[in-house]
């Protein structure tokens, strides 16, 4: 497994009160992912991105941040390998993506996840 990207996934309660904040105030450009609990925000320039979350609309808790790997199945293997708990199984969800949650041995939780085609 390689990871290939980290986005921070920051808890909101509502994602159009914070657009003017991040898009206005902070300059990142509105990725607008279509969906209405998540959207991203990011400077192409610079390489940041950050994810605003109100709530994971699968999964039984939020993540702190998602991981894009280019081998989800290996990510989990290796997870299970080393006993970390895995909080949400992997899934293919609609919007496109292959993805498990796991639980580090400091209780932060991590959205692994693939693109898939």
């Amino acid at each position: 497994m390689r990871v290939t990207r980290i986005y921070a996934d920051l808890h909101v309660d509502d994602i159009p009160s914070a657009r003017d904040f991040y898009a206005g105030y902070l300059g990142l450009s509105d990725e607008s992912i279509g969906m209405d609990w998540v959207t991203r925000f990011s400077s192409p320039e610079t390489d940041v991105s950050v994810q605003l979350v109100t709530r994971d609309a699968t999964a039984p808790e939020d993540p702190i941040a998602s991981i894009k790997v280019d081998d989800v199945e290996g990510a989990l293997a290796d997870a299970h390998r080393r006993g970390y708990e895995i909080v949400h199984p992997l899934t293919k969800e609609p919007w496109g993506v292959r993805r498990f949650f796991v639980r580090a041995p400091d209780g932060n939780v991590f959205n692994i996840v693939q693109h898939v085609d």
